[in-house]
């Protein structure tokens, strides 16, 4: 089940509390293709391993948080950043 928009509204970056707007398809493929090559590390440092379902994307297009079994991941080290995935 998608992220209703009343969630949408609700949810923040937690570190900047910008808004954050729902990935499209062509940058969820980006990362994904990414994640699956072992060459995507999140903000935490860790290599991650498992593909997203989805993800929100923070108002200055530098951090996007994963959605995973249609829950939003919003912790600062889960963020994954875009500056080298994306132009």
């Amino acid at each position: 089940m998608p992220i209703s928009q009343e969630l949408l509204a609700l949810l923040a970056c937690p570190e900047t509390k910008e808004p954050v707007a729902l990935a499209d398809d062509a940058l969820i493929t980006t990362i994904n293709t990414a994640i699956q090559a072992g060459a995507l590390h999140n903000r935490g440092g860790k290599i991650i391993s498992d593909v997203i379902d989805s993800g929100l994307v923070r108002q200055d297009r530098k951090y996007l948080y994963p959605i995973r079994d249609d829950i939003p991941i919003m912790l600062i080290d889960e963020g994954i950043p875009l500056e080298h995935l994306v132009e």
